[in-house]
């Protein structure tokens, strides 16, 4: 039996976490958290009997204590119930599906604890990774990656080992890694100045939350990702290269110093990434549709438009500078999303605020986790004081 701790159950990535322990008899969830859906958290709490589970607020918290009474699970609240949901001793491996910058703290605390990481949270290791990689090491445990691209990237590194030593042998000159092109694949800056939200969360090929849907629409996504390659494979950014895959059948890829290429293909279903970090390095049935290749007239690659897609250029300028600048640029974009979101801004002006707000930083080099988060709030209020957003 493998005990599951999840952060954020109730999204798109926690929601399927949850179908994989449905289909799973040797997975056991015993602590969950989430924002503020607190129906859909009270009938996954009733079903899954975890003892432990969080909410954002204490009101919230208040009011599932007393739908729950009868089941004599432990509710908590805020940033200290999230830290205690991957904590929780029963856990043998915390999965960090929430999303924002929310995460980086309860993720290096469950690393501290000994637990492996099932890391869907990119911001954490966008904003903290050099922190995150650090205290792994040190404490022995698992990072395994549930971003799609990146768990293709990490499934095709897994042939490249010393036997029994799990050490790398062969070099990787480069890492491939793939992108949708999202909904505005192909339109230029002009037919992209009036879009609208409902237009922007209408992606191709995935499922996911709004937050993510509209980092797709915009590539930021894309640039999160390749700061996230760079800490989880130890690359250097300009090694990342990102291609544009609009069928989303190749998930990314590797390059080694011979020239060939390894990549993993495959529908485009995230229960797959989670169901390979749950029970990595075995492989297990997964329901489902399945490649078919005889049916797949040509796998389409295209190079991305930097020009009107700013996303990636502003996240490898950021881990260039390094220190609190991918923090900035990564709290810039959720703070601009949020606002886009809500009708306030246009889509362009995502990349207007986070260009802006990080012209204005003053980079703290070795950035610890109070620097952070400091540098987090001072993003905000920056955004807040020119946009009045």
């Amino acid at each position: 039996m493998k005990n599951i701790s999840i952060i954020g159950s109730t999204g798109s990535i926690g929601t399927q976490a949850l179908d994989i322990v449905r289909d799973n008899n040797d997975l056991k969830v015993v602590a969950m958290s989430c924002g503020s859906n607190i129906d859909l958290m009270e009938r996954q709490a009733r079903e899954f009997l975890p003892s432990l589970i969080s909410v954002s607020k204490d009101e919230d918290a208040e009011t599932l204590r007393v739908k729950l009474a009868d089941t004599g699970i432990k509710v908590v609240s805020g940033m200290d119930g999230l830290i205690e949901v991957a904590t929780i001793d029963s856990a043998d491996i915390v999965l960090t599906a929430i999303v924002g910058m929310i995460g980086v703290e309860p993720t290096l605390a469950a690393i501290e604890a000994g637990k492996d990481i099932a890391l869907a949270n990119k911001e954490t290791l966008v904003t903290a990774g050099h922190l995150v990689m650090k205290a792994a090491k040190e404490k022995g445990v698992k990072i395994l990656p549930v971003d799609s691209e990146h768990s293709a990237i990490f499934q095709s590194l897994q042939g490249n080992r010393r036997e029994l030593q799990g050490e790398m042998d062969n070099k990787v000159t480069r890492i491939l890694l793939t992108a949708s092109g999202g909904p505005f694949r192909g339109k230029s800056k002009d037919e992209l100045v009036d879009v609208t939200v409902e237009q922007a969360l209408k992606h191709p090929n995935w499922s996911m939350g709004p937050k993510i849907t509209i980092d797709s629409a915009s590539m930021v996504n894309k640039g999160l990702e390749v700061i996230e390659a760079h800490w989880l494979f130890d690359k250097d950014i300009d090694e990342i290269e990102v291609l544009i895959q609009p069928q989303s059948i190749i998930h990314s890829a590797v390059e080694y110093e011979d020239g060939a290429v390894i990549a993993q293909l495959g529908t485009p279903d995230m229960r797959l990434p989670i169901q390979y970090a749950f029970y990595y390095p075995e492989r297990r049935y997964l329901r489902g549709d399945r490649l078919d290749f005889s049916k797949i007239a040509s796998i389409e690659i295209q190079k991305p438009d930097y020009e009107t897609f700013k996303g990636i250029p502003l996240a490898k300028e950021a881990s260039r500078v390094g220190g609190s600048m991918p923090t900035v640029m990564n709290e810039a974009n959720e703070h601009a999303v949020a606002a886009f979101l809500a009708g306030r801004i246009k889509f362009l002006e995502i990349y207007e605020m986070i260009a802006y707000a990080m012209s204005k930083h003053t980079v703290i080099a070795d950035a610890g986790l109070r620097d952070i988060i400091e540098t987090r709030d001072w993003t905000d209020e920056i955004l807040r004081d020119k946009y009045h957003v």
